[in-house]
């Protein structure tokens, strides 16, 4: 089944995707390398942040599929580093991200509910009142 809007929460570890319509989600869970804490030495080179993972953005960007609006939320730097991602490596689907937003670590029930939210008073704004799809 096809749906117009998307969410993905992500952040370094792994990325919740879900595509929905007012009666509807899918969810798919996709997992980055695993996580190691970081410590930054004094005069250390290393930033002490995660490295960015290619192979993990295009997976997320895979998993958005066909979707048409998509919003981005996620502590952190993940959401726009994977945004970042999009405009080098698919800038098709970078044009359909509408937003990026930061929240912390809500549950997927969560993260759905801001994102219908966030998607009714864009459709209300644009007048497609009957798009919350």
């Amino acid at each position: 089944m096809s749906h117009f809007h998307a969410v993905v929460w992500i952040d370094h570890v792994e990325a919740h995707v879900q595509h929905f319509t007012r009666e509807d989600v899918q969810t798919k869970l996709v997992h980055g390398k695993p996580h190691r804490h970081l410590h930054t030495k004094r005069n250390a080179q290393a930033s002490g942040h995660a490295a960015e993972d290619p192979e993990f953005f295009k997976k997320i960007a895979e998993a958005l599929g066909d979707a048409q609006e998509i919003l981005v939320v996620g502590p952190a730097n993940a959401k726009t580093e994977f945004v970042k991602h999009l405009e080098a490596h698919a800038p098709q689907l970078r044009k359909k991200v509408v937003a990026v937003e930061t929240v912390d670590h809500p549950s997927d029930g969560q993260v759905l509910a801001y994102a219908r939210k966030h998607f009714r008073a864009s459709d209300q704004m644009r007048g497609d009142l009957g798009a919350a799809r």
